[in-house]
């Protein structure tokens, strides 16, 4: 059975950092790409950032470049969300999920498998 378990998540002041994990098991965890998608109350999981199998490859949304950081450690089944100058907008459930391919996608609807969600809250 396949799971994600994201952790990290919490209550944060604005321009404060926070890292965020996702730890799978059930898989062979280096066949899969990786991604995270937050959401907010009343709107759709949208696309933060993605992760190649070998770790190499990365995407961003726009407005978490330089600011946000994907990486992976295929030895700990792993992925990580290193997430600085955080602001209020940031606030949102965080999802990571999985991705039976060695490309990443920017697409909710490609990954085969999701995590519970870590809420993270930012304040003023």
């Amino acid at each position: 059975q396949v799971q994600l378990v994201e952790s990290g998540g919490g209550l944060v002041q604005a321009g404060g950092p926070l890292r965020l994990s996702c730890a799978a098991s059930g898989l062979t965890f280096s066949n899969y790409a990786l991604g995270w998608f937050p959401q907010v109350p009343g709107k759709e999981r949208e696309f933060l950032a993605s992760i190649d199998w070998s770790g190499t490859r990365t995407n961003y949304r726009d407005s978490v470049k330089g600011r946000f950081t994907i990486s992976r450690d295929n030895a700990k089944n792993t992925v990580y969300l290193q997430m600085n100058s955080l602001n209020l907008e940031d606030t949102a459930v965080y999802y990571c999920a999985a991705r039976l391919a060695f490309r990443p996608s920017s697409s909710s609807s490609s990954y085969d498998y999701w995590g519970q969600g870590t809420q993270v809250t930012v304040s003023s």
